[in-house]
């Protein structure tokens, strides 16, 4: 069963109303979508998009007692501008990004992100695009590798654990390799696997996801209308700098650095921060769901006069 994580944070963050047009850029199993359906009735629509075909067919059937106030799209976030042009959903009321996996996504063994399960080195969301895992662990230069795994992994035994990985290929599965990265770093922390942070790493390389982060927050914002809110879940630590760096950015009037005395770059506000820190779940939402212990939301809003500094930013 899919739980939407931070659902009620959501929906008070978004102001979801009656009526309102909204967009999930990662639809995934739609409960965040079918939730907002449900507060925007009885004639507000909504927009799902997901880079995963089966995830997707899962979010069209729990989507389907909406009938055409929900539209199912296949693609990726990266492309959400083209996207949303195309539906026609522009000056939007709010969008979301919940950028985890899914439960489906995890226990199937044949889309290979569990390093639990036995499956192929894939990790691909859309299984008919771009370069299994696979791929990187057996072709990639160890130095190549190495960098991966430190720089999207965050992991400080990268070094060791790409030499063990090019002294030891062919690699075929998830279990093969999750196993070797423990023979070389040892268990550590009781509570994460010593595979953890470089299947996260691998995933994150596949699917060239801190990328496409970057390139749809702008495309966000320029979809919203004055009013209209961003909301962004992330899992770890590297999704969740790049979105606050960019709210941050985007609320400000001026980048030129503190020494110069008049701005000349000429930048001005988007946005205002709902959020200065992230919402973290609830202790009680974790027991729940263990899933949602990582998740961090932020939100911002779009500005009505971007020319005009917005202070009174809300702490959490």
């Amino acid at each position: 069963m899919h739980i939407p994580v931070l659902l009620r944070e959501v929906l008070e963050g978004l102001q979801v109303r009656p009526g309102g047009v909204y967009i999930d850029a990662t639809v995934g199993g739609g409960g965040h979508a079918a939730a907002i359906l449900e507060r925007s009735a009885p004639d507000g629509r909504l927009l799902g998009i997901d880079r995963d075909p089966e995830v997707l067919e899962r979010a069209r059937e729990r989507l389907r007692p909406f009938g055409e106030r929900a539209i199912l799209v296949h693609g990726s976030y990266a492309e959400l501008r083209r996207i949303a042009v195309r539906y026609d959903f522009l000056e939007v009321d709010g969008i979301l990004f919940d950028l985890g996996l899914s439960s489906w996504q995890l226990s199937d063994p044949h889309r290979g992100f569990s390093f639990q399960i036995e499956g192929p080195l894939d990790m691909r969301y859309d299984p008919g695009h771009g370069i299994p895992a696979a791929e990187i662990v057996n072709r990639w230069p160890e130095k190549q590798l190495a960098e991966v795994i430190r720089r999207y992994g965050e992991e400080r035994f990268a070094r060791r654990i790409a030499r063990a990985i090019v002294r030891n290929r062919p690699i075929r599965t998830t279990t093969e390799l999750a196993e070797l990265i423990a023979r070389v770093v040892g268990r550590g922390r009781e509570d994460q696997h010593p595979a953890t942070r470089t299947f996260l790493a691998l995933r994150i390389a596949v699917n060239e996801e801190l990328q496409a982060l970057e390139q749809a927050l702008p495309q966000a914002v320029s979809l919203l209308r004055p009013g209209g809110r961003l909301a962004v879940i992330a899992f770890h630590s590297l999704e969740d700098r790049i979105v606050k760096t960019f709210f941050q950015r985007e609320s400000r009037d001026c980048l030129c650095p503190p020494q110069v005395p008049v701005c000349t770059c000429g930048h001005r506000a988007t946005l205002r921060l709902v959020t200065r820190k992230p919402i973290r779940p609830s202790e009680e939402e974790v027991q729940i769901n263990p899933r949602a212990r990582s998740a961090r939301l932020r939100i911002a809003e779009r500005l009505e006069d971007p020319t005009r500094i917005v202070r009174g930013v809300l702490g959490r």
